[in-house]
């Protein structure tokens, strides 16, 4: 019997001291998961008795604790020194014969061929609570025959002595002689001829849990680890996947330039990147389904694990497609170990005081601000000259970095994914990083002062000079909630997940407008009549905001669809009112496309927006497609808790006409919990309140367009500006009155307008009113609650509590 040698069909998690975090890991899915359908490369872990054998028996031990005796881990010349004169001793000493021996016969029981198998590391102290060592140990990929195998098997122990290892070790405070290195060998999956990538159970950026993140790109998966390609992302909603619908909530193309493959040549490590041909890279990497069958068995893994562990267990998964069966396979799955160890008692939120110039934009990792000089850094050789507090910009990161990415005030970076080496680190070390500009190291100069800010959704942004900011920190343990529901006006999906940890009662305000003009940018019937649009440059304009879809409608249902399901998905199972486009004419115009399809209005604020579009010829078309984004989040995404409001509904009539047009594209008020509500911004909804009580289910106050049209003030006038205002009498009596209506028919009625976010003794009116609900700006939510919570008090002990507030208003 093999003494240095497991199969991965005899291990499981409780062999971590004897292969390390990876293979065990390897071994608990092959022998629990297997049977489900959950595809795991077979192969086997050399145990890290193997790893000090050779240690003993070259006298390495010694050589390794002299030379890290007086190790400074941050001076960065020193640290090169111990590393290069450890790893030297290492691979100039042979490994032990009876290693080789075992490693031989268990190598060649994996088939009649030398066949091709990754090399990776499998450290013991590795995907701790407090310690993930992501990507310290090297991989050595497509290895083939005994010789390959044996100098990547010494190569894989060597790499426990990289820079950055032993740098991350002693920060940490392991002991390095304690720590031994498993070497797990794995049959290779040809990922180089179809794609690979990784998965997080959970939302890197905010650990919102109930998220699946995908990270796809073409070939072998260390460019998304390296960051070397900028990888198509997708998310998925886990409660409904569960309950059997398709929750795919965001689907993003990335640019995925390069792709891995393996090296006919076998020179160096057999691996070489090639370009991806451009026909390729318009395309998304992986199928719906085949997104949705990693998510499931994302899903399945997370549950076992976490029913072996005993506690939630969100996970770090790497899978790759097999480009000659076509098949999905896992590669690895470790405990996620940043988000997971957070606690979410505290609540910190970093706000810029006030913008400035941008000078560089891409994705945001964490949520945090942070300013200082710039220092471009273009090759690893230069680190050492790198100083405590700078922003560190560089093309990409690699473990290597890690040394001088801890000192860093914030970390900017043209390439790279929301999974790759920066991301990742960063996390860890809690600094802020946009990763993927494309641009920063041409943009951004040396010595420049900047502010790097994580703090405004899924976008990172770089502005010039260092601009104030503002911290806050709430202990959401000591905060008591209301009997008026709180919700929150959410326009960006980027920010919904982040959004949703705020103490609240749903969103009582989704803007359509928002996920239109940001995430689609083209008018709907500009992508209805695509194929007969004439003029190249619009066709060009449309061509590059739809590249992946060939069918342009489909672009504006799903990107619609994954925007609304996203903000649902945040806050469900509370209820998300989506409200309807309500773009004037004018805004409209000025999608791509847009003006040959939108009338000139002299007065676009009252002229042919909300309601009255919905069935009028010019755009009817145009509406069936935001139905049928409606209608993908709930039946296909099982988002039931999204609701739909209507804006600017002028007649009952006309509210008719409207209920009429989304049953004929399958919404029908009432089917499957659908509810419809209506915007109450017009003197007639509330005169005429008790009839359009009759065909919607509830009422939300929009007091902008309700001051305009009550005091007859055009709101986008300067001239006469000073005049709008909610506090006004003859509004607030408006107010009164449809809210004493509404709770005399037994209809919802609440309030998605700026009023109550601007001024709180608007806030403490309608609470004496009686709404039901108030819908808050997020930077407001926290103080207007306590408002609202002073408010009901003093109604409760009031003198006039036999008396309405609205009688008393209007006495």
């Amino acid at each position: 019997m093999a003494r240095y040698i497991r199969a991965f069909h005899d291990l499981g998690l409780d062999d971590v001291p004897l292969v390390g975090g990876k293979n065990a890991s390897l071994g608990e899915m092959v022998r629990s998961l297997g049977a489900e359908g959950i595809r795991v490369p077979g192969g086997f872990a050399i145990t890290a008795e193997g790893y000090r054998l050779w240690l003993r028996s070259a006298g390495l031990e010694s050589v390794i604790a002299e030379a890290l005796a007086k190790l400074d881990p941050h001076d960065v010349p020193l640290l090169r020194a111990a590393g290069d004169r450890i790893r030297h001793a290492l691979l100039d000493s042979a490994l032990p014969p009876e290693l080789v021996a075992e490693i031989t016969a268990a190598y060649e029981a994996l088939g009649p061929e030398p066949c091709a198998v990754a090399v990776r590391s499998s450290a013991t102290a590795e995907d701790l609570p407090d310690a993930s060592f992501a990507g310290q140990q090297e991989t050595f990929l497509n290895v083939r025959g005994t010789y390959a195998l044996l100098d990547a098997c010494k190569r894989c122990f060597t790499s426990l002595f990289t820079d950055r290892a032993i740098s991350y070790r002693a920060d940490k405070g392991f002991d390095p002689l304690r720590i031994a290195l498993s070497v797990g060998v794995q049959r290779m999956v040809r990922s180089d001829l179809a794609s690979s990538g990784v998965i997080f159970t959970l939302d890197t950026e905010t650990g919102f849990r109930d998220a699946i993140l995908i990270n796809a790109a073409y070939g072998l998966g260390e460019n998304i680890v390296l960051g070397t390609v900028n990888p198509d992302e997708y998310w998925v909603f886990k409660p409904t996947l569960q309950a059997g619908f398709r929750p795919i909530l965001q689907k993003q193309l990335g640019t995925k330039e390069l792709k891995l493959i393996l090296d006919p040549t076998g020179i160096g490590r057999m691996v070489r990147n090639v370009p991806v041909p451009a026909e390729e890279r318009a395309r998304f990497t992986l199928s719906d389904d085949e997104i949705l069958q990693l998510a499931r068995w994302a899903c399945r893994i997370e549950a076992h694990y976490s029913q072996r562990r005993g506690r939630p267990t969100p996970m770090d998964i790497e899978w790759a497609k097999d480009g000659l069966n076509g098949e999905l396979y896992i590669l690895q799955a470790r405990p996620e170990t940043v988000q997971a160890g957070r606690s979410r008692d505290v609540l910190e939120t970093h706000e810029l005081d006030r913008r400035g110039e941008i000078l560089v934009r891409g994705r945001s990792i964490g949520a945090k601000i942070a300013c200082g000089p710039v220092h471009v850094i273009r090759d690893a050789h230069f680190l050492d000259r790198f100083q405590t507090g700078e922003i560190l910009v560089t093309d990409k990161t690699d473990p290597d970095w890690e040394p001088v990415m801890k000192r860093a005030a914030a970390i900017v970076t043209n390439r790279g994914g929301r999974t790759c080496h920066a991301a990742i680190v960063s996390r860890e070390l809690g600094v802020p990083a946009i990763v993927g500009t494309g641009n920063a190291t041409e943009m951004l100069r040396n010595g420049t002062e900047v502010t790097v800010s994580c703090a405004e959704g899924d976008i990172g942004l770089v502005y010039a000079g260092r601009l104030p900011f503002t911290v806050r920190r709430t202990d959401l343990r000591t905060l008591t909630r209301p009997r008026t529901r709180v919700m929150m006006n959410v326009g960006n999906p980027g920010e919904a997940f982040a959004l949703s940890f705020l103490p609240n009662d749903g969103v009582g305000l989704a803007r359509e407008e928002f996920i239109i003009s940001t995430f689609i940018k083209v008018h709907p019937l500009a992508l209805l009549n695509y194929d007969r649009l004439t003029d190249p440059e619009l066709r060009r304009q449309i061509e590059v905001q739809t590249a992946g879809y060939t069918d342009k409608a489909r672009f504006f249902i799903e990107r619609l669809a994954q925007g609304a399901g996203t903000i649902a998905a945040a806050f469900y199972p509370k209820d998300v009112i989506l409200r309807l486009s309500d773009f004037k004419t004018n805004e409209y115009a000025n999608l791509i496309g847009g003006r040959a399809y939108e009338p000139e209005e002299e007065n676009p604020m009252i002229g042919f927006r909300g309601a009255s579009r919905y069935y009028h010829p010019r755009y009817r078309a145009g509406f069936a497609l935001e139905c049928a984004a409606v209608h993908k989040v709930r039946e296909e995404m099982g988002l039931t808790n999204l609701k739909v409001m209507i804006p600017f509904c002028r007649t009952v009539a006309e509210g008719r006409r409207v209920l009429e047009e989304m049953a004929q594209h399958g919404l029908t008020r009432g089917i499957n919990g659908l509810e419809v509500y209506v915007m109450c911004e017009i003197p007639s909804n509330v005169i005429l309140a008790r009839e359009f009580a009759e065909i919607f289910d509830g009422f939300s106050i929009g007091s902008n367009d309700l001051t305009q049209l009550v005091l007859g003030v055009d709101r986008d006038s300067e001239i006469v500006a000073p005049l709008f205002d909610e506090r006004n009498e003859a509004v607030k009596r408006m107010i009164a009155e449809v809210i004493r209506t509404c709770r005399a028919r037994g209809r919802k009625i609440g309030i998605c307008g700026q009023a109550p976010s601007d001024y709180p003794d608007f806030a403490r009116f309608l609470v004496e009113q009686g709404i039901d609900s108030i819908s808050l700006s997020p930077d407001t939510l926290l103080a207007t609650t306590a408002v609202i919570l002073e408010q009901e008090q003093a109604v409760a002990t009031s003198p006039h509590e036999n008396t309405t507030a609205h009688d008393r208003l209007c006495a």
